[in-house]
């Protein structure tokens, strides 16, 4: 048997007035004329953020849900180089720790996902740079939550510059140069369009890295689509993570949209996906990536309640 938990990305659908990426843009802090003032203002919407993060948990635990990935723009600019003696740390250290006593209290699995400019194997330095800057950002949010950073941050490999063989490899080697705690920070997942189920694969296996196995992208990007016979192997590089089994699902919005997120997930494809994997590990936990959030998530549990081959546990997770 296999346990599995449902989790969703960022935003509630249901929790009204409760965005946790209201920002400001450099452009409306360079208008401001008073800088001080402009920072203070940066603070507040950080804290606001953070404090909305705070009622998206306690929504989902109302709801059983203890599996969530949070915004990747907690702090508006907290990265920008026109800020660097911005200590924004500071200003959310209160708001931080009662996140992480929130999370580990009730022992919840949190996870950012980095924007797509967030890159590890670009040839230039100076993207590569602001990449670690970025992902240094989220390691810091992590500890001021006082929570293990450890497989917190899902990455895709980055771009294939016309060149995969070349982009795999160039991975490799700009990884030496990752500070170790940002490395232990890492996850890939296969995408949608350069990076298969098989490249990642070889990263994965050959910097002891875990797989976050995208269904949805190995179905719109794959030479072979049977993505069983890689299944053990997506396994195996969970086995230093303090964490279970991680992987998103999510359906096409259509045919002609196929790499598109729909609103909802198709109870049918996913069953068939769970029905080859069950018993294979102890839990698996499963991140919703639809358009409508945690609406997603309450229709999918509402829909596998009417499978005989399904044993709920709670409001989003189950047993098969």
């Amino acid at each position: 048997m296999t346990v599995v938990r449902l989790g969703y990305v960022a935003m509630s659908m249901e929790l009204k007035n409760s965005s946790p990426s209201q920002t400001m843009t450099y452009g409306q802090f360079k208008s401001l004329s008073d800088r001080d003032g402009a920072i203070r203002k940066l603070e507040r919407i950080s804290n606001s953020n953070l404090h909305n993060c705070l009622r998206l948990l306690k929504h989902n635990r109302a709801h059983d849900i203890s599996f969530f990935r949070f915004s990747s723009k907690l702090v508006p600019l907290a990265t920008h180089e026109e800020l660097s003696d911005w200590n924004y740390m500071k200003s959310i250290k209160e708001s931080l720790k009662e996140l992480g006593e929130y999370i580990l209290l009730h022992q919840m699995r949190v996870d950012f996902h980095p924007d797509h400019f967030v890159v590890l194997n670009s040839p230039k330095t100076e993207i590569l740079k602001a990449s670690l800057l970025n992902l240094k950002f989220f390691h810091r949010i992590l500890k001021g939550m006082e929570l293990d950073p450890r497989h917190r941050c899902v990455m895709h490999v980055g771009g294939s510059y016309k060149d995969k063989e070349g982009a795999l490899e160039r991975f490799i080697e700009n990884w030496s140069v990752v500070p170790s705690g940002i490395q232990k920070l890492i996850m890939l997942e296969n995408d949608d369009k350069s990076f298969r189920l098989q490249d990642t694969l070889y990263l994965c296996e050959k910097l002891d890295i875990p797989l976050v196995f995208d269904l949805h992208h190995h179905q719109a990007n794959h030479e072979d689509e049977n993505w069983e016979k890689d299944w053990d192997r997506v396994v195996k590089t969970w086995g230093n993570s303090p964490h279970p089994v991680k992987m998103h699902i999510s359906s096409p919005k259509s045919e002609k949209e196929f790499r598109n997120h729909a609103d909802h997930v198709d109870v049918d494809m996913f069953m068939e996906f769970l029905s080859k994997v069950k018993g294979s590990v102890p839990q698996i936990d499963c991140m919703i990536e639809a358009k409508q959030k945690d609406r997603a998530l309450f229709k999918l549990m509402s829909e596998l309640r009417k499978r005989v081959e399904v044993k709920i546990i709670d409001g989003a997770s189950f047993e098969i």
